[in-house]
């Protein structure tokens, strides 16, 4: 069965899922979290992505990128493997398989979803019961994006950055947004999402996605969203 194709346009945001083999950790001391975002920074750099986004979770990652070309964010993903996989075996004597097949990702319209995937994604360790709060966990964007701190993988969206004329009242607006949880149906359209390649947004930017790329997308599937623990 031929492999499903992504769909990517260079200058949109992509939501980026990878995770690991039967849900297994990829993580498992300090050292392998701060090693991945250095590859991830490395990677990147090399390869013109703006991260907008991110969470290190213990068995999956998520992040929030916008490439700038079509091959932008598959070299950016295939360099990080190509360090990450064989440092991974060589810490602990593993082999074999590290991730569950390929990535898997989505177009994002900014303009109606930029910040709901950010809180999906800085919110994700709080929905796994793991901290009380966005800014306990050191393995996420959130203390960039809403406390201002330094962070030299994250690049602000052209929105982020319309927050406000300066960085303080950049990060205070993005913390209100924390204030307000995101809804099951938003939720539910971000699953959906990522978990079928589909683009995210309304039906005219789905349309104007076909224009560009002169193919059909198809829709993610609506419906209850999924309990999820620890692999979101």
């Amino acid at each position: 069965m031929p492999r499903k194709p992504r769909f990517v346009l260079p200058g949109v945001p992509m939501h980026v899922v990878q995770r690991g083999l039967s849900r297994s950790p990829v993580f498992f001391e300090d050292d392998d979290y701060r090693a991945y975002l250095a590859w991830l920074q490395d990677g990147a750099k090399r390869y013109r992505c703006a991260v907008h986004a991110y969470v290190l979770m213990t068995n999956h990652v998520h992040v929030l990128v916008t490439p700038s070309d079509v091959l932008g964010v598959t070299r950016m993903m295939q360099f990080v493997g190509r360090h990450y996989v064989p440092f991974i075996h060589a810490k602990y004597g593993s082999s074999g398989t590290l991730w569950e097949g390929r990535y898997k990702a989505s177009m994002v319209h900014a303009d109606t979803y930029l910040f709901y995937c950010m809180r999906y994604i800085e919110l994700n360790p709080l929905r796994a019961n793991m901290v009380k709060a966005p800014s306990h966990y050191r393995w996420s964007s959130y203390r960039a994006n809403a406390q201002d701190k330094d962070d030299p993988l994250i690049t602000p969206h052209a929105l982020y950055t319309a927050l406000g004329r300066d960085r303080e009242t950049r990060t205070e607006q993005y913390r209100a947004m924390f204030k307000t949880v995101v809804d099951d149906a938003a939720l539910s359209d971000i699953r959906a999402a990522w978990q079928t390649g589909t683009p995210l947004g309304n039906e005219l930017f789905r349309n104007k996605v076909e224009r560009k790329l002169g193919c059909k997308v198809g829709q993610a599937k609506r419906g209850r969203p999924k309990k999820v623990v620890d692999d979101d």
